[in-house]
């Protein structure tokens, strides 16, 4: 019933305000002050402000929020455990690692061998990296054809 009658006076007041500014030849900005007066004037009417209120006011509602903190933080708790011990090299509990032939297990297990770059038969003779002058000519070409 309280929190019905502060809404009620602040849409009164805002009303008010409005009407003030209206007079004052503002009209988008009364308009724009009657609008978020409204506002707690409808929260009130659709029975917005009964429902915050219950929730408000009831100490088992609270008990609950606390219920959902405490899940949270434990969540939270676990996943920075977990990071720290990824970071320090040990394996998470729970989970177990892929034992293969190799260390590190392969990509693509059924990619060809060119694309796994180099377990495969040799095409040819590789060449060297080009040298950075190189790397610069077509760069120094376009600034050139710019005038730069």
């Amino acid at each position: 019933m309280l929190a019905e009658t502060i809404c009620s006076a602040v849409s009164a007041a805002g009303l008010g305000i409005a009407a003030v500014t209206a007079y004052r030849r503002r009209f988008l900005a009364a308009t724009r002050i009657a609008a978020y007066a409204l506002v707690p004037l409808a929260l009130v009417l659709t029975g917005l402000v009964d429902w915050a209120a219950s929730i408000v006011f009831d100490p088992v509602v609270w008990a609950g929020f606390g219920l959902l903190g405490l899940a949270w933080a434990l969540f939270l708790t676990t996943r920075i455990v977990e990071r720290r011990s990824l970071r320090s090299g040990a394996r998470p509990a729970g989970r177990k690692a892929a034992r293969g032939s190799s260390a590190a297990p392969a990509v693509a297990p059924g990619a060809s061998a060119p694309s796994l770059g180099g377990g495969g038969a040799q095409q040819g003779p590789r060449q060297a990296p080009a040298a950075p002058a190189d790397d610069f000519s077509d760069i120094e070409a376009i600034l050139k054809k710019h005038g730069i």
